[in-house]
């Protein structure tokens, strides 16, 4: 079980420590489990997992405190690539990673207030594998996916998302947010190095709302 700290952005450490590029990389070992937490308690979770799994397991994190939820007084393995529903709808599928999965929620309900579109919400959690008999789910049942990760775009989540819908033969558009494909630089949080590159929670909603024809 390999333990990634620092996974996103490290910005006071600089351009060497962001972690942007471990899901393009681990996606390619066989065997490999690859999966972010949401939260501290989940964390734990993905922790046991990867203990009693028996196969390489790979758990990234970011730099910091917590988000400060409640843990369970002991770790729950998780079933292998299965997500997490948080929130059902019909018009668009937001599937988010790590910190990005508190930022879907809140795109879901401004969404829904201001525009009147059921989202449905989903903790991806597993990288690899992916949850493919939910996804593919959603793709049939869907208008439209938005992917939301922090890690950079070329070879991450959201190309493993379109890879499956390729082999699979099903098309429906697709929106990914992630890193661009160079170095970030040094900055003194993350919310200003997210806003330098369209990735504040502002600049994402307003690039879902283009993307969905909202404006």
């Amino acid at each position: 079980t390999f333990c990634l700290d620092r996974a996103g952005l490290s910005p006071n450490d600089g351009p060497t420590h962001h972690g942007v590029f471990d899901f393009s990389y681990l996606r390619l070992i066989p065997n490999a489990i690859v999966m972010q937490p949401k939260d501290e308690d989940e964390l734990q979770d993905m922790m046991a997992t990867g203990i009693e799994c028996g196969q390489p397991a790979f758990v990234r994190y970011p730099r910091g405190a917590g988000r400060g939820v409640e843990r369970k007084e002991a770790p729950s393995p998780l079933p292998v690539g299965k997500a997490e529903i948080l929130r059902e709808g019909k018009d668009c599928a937001i599937w988010a990673l790590g910190d990005f999965v508190h930022l879907a929620l809140k795109l879901a309900e401004r969404l829904s207030a201001r525009h009147g579109l059921l989202c449905s919400v989903v903790n991806a959690r597993f990288v690899k594998p992916l949850d493919k008999d939910l996804l593919l789910s959603h793709a049939r049942s869907h208008r439209s996916i938005v992917t939301l990760e922090d890690n950079a775009l070329a070879g991450g989540f959201g190309s493993a998302v379109l890879e499956l819908l390729k082999d699979e033969g099903l098309s429906l558009p697709v929106r990914r947010f992630g890193w661009p494909d160079h170095f970030i630089e040094h900055g003194d949080s993350v919310s200003s190095l997210r806003e330098a590159h369209q990735l504040g929670d502002e600049q994402i909603f307003a690039q879902i709302e283009k993307f969905l024809k909202l404006e």
